[in-house]
């Protein structure tokens, strides 16, 4: 289950007691933090949470503004900013990041099919390319036809659906900027000029789950499958034993099939990521057949030695002599970091590691030896705090 799925489920789980909530977004950050624009946090009247906006450190105080915000029926943002240590003890945050981090609290009516958490759900349900969200979280005069909290959604097929009013005189500079991140696929924050003032926009990109298609259903696929699961990517197992291939063997897989090798070339493609752990080089041979034409397949791990894949690749050229091409940078063979696995469960996660970085086009190395930030720094188009410094203060349009 995704961090959004739990937060859905929790958030249908107080509609349904009657418990007020209120949800809290990170809509900007400058310098160092633990989460980047789009981690949630969903809190209710009584303190209770689920989902994350930093490592720890900041839900403890975002909880009490929260229960604030839920009496007071109103949104509100607060800046946490950890730049000066000892400032930073004072006030009791203790982030010890060297960055500043904005949270939005928005208190959520039941009612309202436009409030913050059914937006998501709408935006997200059967999300099978990145969108973009942005939200209005900031405004410099009062009286604007905009407010805090307002979102404008571009979805993968380029249109676009808003709670932002279509005629505000912000509206295309917003869908631009949303193109903009959508195009580099990487959030960011805009300060758009009006003509009473200013309003400062968070864009996040939303992201569908990653799908794995594991072809192999042998004991070592067991801990791959839960470790994926863990991550909330959509796992689907298949084999053609079986005896193997039972759901009750991966009670954490999204779907389990029994798939002969005589019908693996029947199959639709997907695009999922897919790991090749079958044990069967000719199962292995015609998965491979199969993944060779789709494109979209952008990673293909191999598991066993660098000669099963060379033997395969000869035996695939005799149909395809283009093949080597046509696998070049997607095939992962032998697949996993290099981090000395043995075991099922030390392979499992050299392998699920593998996967990520390539998710995230990383190179996996030490972060120690890394001269570059451990996250991009966000585009914006205007310093988070412009002037002077915000220790940690909650205001309306702040």
């Amino acid at each position: 289950m995704t961090e959004l799925q739990r937060l859905l489920t929790a958030y249908d789980a107080h509609r349904a007691a009657g418990r007020a909530c209120a949800l809290a977004s990170v809509v900007d950050v400058a310098g160092s933090a633990y989460r980047r624009p789009g981690a949630r946090m969903l809190v209710t009247d009584e303190g209770q949470l689920t989902g994350a906006i930093s490592g720890g450190c900041l839900e403890g105080d975002a909880r009490q503004r929260a229960r604030r915000v839920i009496q007071q029926g109103r949104p509100a943002v607060v800046t946490y900013d950890s730049t000066d240590p000892d400032d930073d003890l004072q006030f009791g945050a203790a982030l010890g990041c060297q960055g500043i981090v904005q949270i939005l609290l928005e208190p959520l009516d039941f009612q309202d099919p436009d409030n913050p958490v059914e937006l998501l759900r709408c935006w997200s349900a059967g999300l099978a390319q990145p969108a973009v969200i942005a939200t209005v979280f900031s405004l410099s005069a009062a009286g604007t036809e905009v407010q805090v909290g307002q979102r404008l959604a571009l979805l993968p097929d380029a249109s676009v659906d808003s709670t932002l009013p279509a005629g505000a005189d912000i509206y295309p500079s917003v869908v631009q900027a949303a193109r903009a991140a959508l195009a580099a696929r990487q959030p960011a924050t805009h300060h758009i000029a009006t003509g009473g003032g200013s309003v400062r926009v968070s864009l996040e990109i939303l992201r569908p789950p990653v799908r794995l298609t594991v072809y192999g259903a042998g004991n070592d696929v067991q801990p791959v499958v839960r470790l994926a699961s863990g991550l909330g990517w959509q796992v689907r197992v298949v084999d053609g034993r079986p005896a193997q291939a039972q759901p009750a063997r991966f009670p954490e897989a999204d779907t389990v099939r029994v798939l002969p090798l005589a019908q693996v070339s029947q199959e639709p493609y997907d695009g999922s990521f897919a790991l090749l752990m079958t044990h069967n080089y000719y199962y292995d041979l015609e998965v491979l057949r199969h993944l060779l034409p789709d494109a979209s397949s952008r990673y293909i791990g191999l598991l066993g030695p660098r000669k099963k894949y060379e033997r395969l690749l000869e035996d695939l050229h005799q149909e395809t002599p283009d093949a080597a091409a046509r696998l070049q940078g997607r095939i992962h063979s032998p697949v996993g970091l290099n981090l000395g696995g043995e075991t099922p469960e030390e392979i499992a996660l050299s392998v699920i590691a593998e996967i990520q970085a390539v998710l995230t086009g990383r190179p996996a190395g030490f972060l120690r030896d890394s001269p570059h930030p451990i996250h991009p720094p966000l585009q914006a188009t205007a310093p988070l705090v412009p002037e002077g410094r915000v220790d940690v203060a909650c205001a309306i349009g702040q």
